[in-house]
């Protein structure tokens, strides 16, 4: 069974411009040009899925290693009998902690730049293509 949704004859886009019979019109290379598209949307949202799991199975590893500095972060912060050491320890932490998530943040505001990126090279690289195509076809119809 077909993933593509079939209309009925009379509403079949390639059936009504292969009767509208116009003479600027290339009805197969128009229905390949369209498949390419298709090709293309289907391609770049393909990479934008698989940049989205990345950013999630980074996201996760990045929750895991955090809460594994907490837990140990706070036992070392119990520890020391000194309230001055605590605090110092304490303000540490803060530190750290805050540097590590801005560097995390980054990380994956890196990741979700470089997928989008990635997807829309495709399509800009199917739009070019697809300015080409026309231009050939017109090319080929005036001449």
């Amino acid at each position: 069974m077909s993933d593509r949704p079939t209309l009925p004859p009379e509403m079949d886009p390639m059936r009504l411009l292969s009767e509208m019979r116009l003479p600027m019109l290339d009805v197969e290379a128009l229905a390949a040009a369209q498949r390419r598209n298709l090709e293309a949307l289907s391609a770049a949202n393909r990479v934008a899925l698989e940049g989205a799991q990345a950013i999630a199975r980074r996201h996760m590893e990045i929750l895991q290693q955090s809460m594994t500095e907490m837990t140990d972060a706070v036992r070392s912060a119990a520890t020391g009998s000194d309230p001055q050491d605590r605090a110092v320890k304490q303000a540490e932490m803060v530190k750290s902690a805050y540097e590590r998530a801005v560097g995390n943040m980054k990380e994956l505001a890196d990741l979700i730049q470089k997928s989008n990126a990635e997807a829309l090279t495709v399509l800009n690289r199917r739009f070019s293509e697809a300015m080409d195509e026309v231009r050939t076809m017109v090319e080929k119809k005036s001449g």
